[in-house]
């Protein structure tokens, strides 16, 4: 029973990388269909050769990336460790992490958007990830969620900084970043 459900879900996802369409403009190109129909809401995720050329490029350098992100974060969270305003989640994860993002909690007293503000006028990008998607326009819309609705989760949306982090990135702008995080937290921003 489980084979069919998954090859289920195989069509599906087949359908809605291009559009929804039946069929492909390489299945009507060849005779095999002369026209299509859209079943459903579809997008087009389909790789061209151009990225799929680069997507398996990049996924000769996946495990040395994997382990430069890995030692970056590992210095941020020991850089880090010492600061009563910042927590960072998920330090203590029992399996083992992607290292995608850094992301950091500041204390619910202190304003991240200021804190992103001052950070970028010493010339780091930070970001946030990821906004509580509930408060996102198209699932109000949909489905009606409204402030107030997860509580939790918009409380950490509001404390939630992520810190650079890439597998070219070393310790020197790292240093520098927690200094400026120190030098931030330190004053009254």
């Amino acid at each position: 029973m489980l084979i069919w459900a998954v090859l289920d879900i195989a069509e599906k996802i087949k359908g809605i990388r291009s559009h929804g369409m039946t069929t492909l403009t390489w299945d009507r190109h060849k005779g095999h269909a002369y026209s299509y129909d859209v079943t459903e809401l579809g997008y087009n995720y389909r790789l061209d050769e151009m990225r799929a050329a680069i997507g398996i490029e990049q996924l000769k350098t996946l495990g040395k990336n994997y382990l430069a992100r890995k030692e970056i974060v590992e210095f941020y969270q020991d850089m880090l460790e010492d600061l009563d305003k910042v927590s960072i989640p998920f330090r203590n994860y029992p399996n083992e992490s992607s290292y995608h993002l850094f992301p950091i909690l500041l204390k619910s007293e202190l304003d991240s958007n200021r804190f992103r503000e001052r950070l970028k006028e010493k010339g780091i990008q930070t970001s946030m990830h990821y906004p509580p998607i509930h408060l996102f326009s198209f699932y109000r819309k949909k489905f009606g969620y409204k402030q107030g609705h997860l509580p939790i989760t918009e409380e950490v949306g509001k404390r939630e900084v992520t810190l650079p982090l890439h597998p070219q990135l070393d310790h020197r702008p790292v240093k520098y970043i927690v200094d400026e995080i120190k030098n931030i937290l330190a004053s009254s921003f």
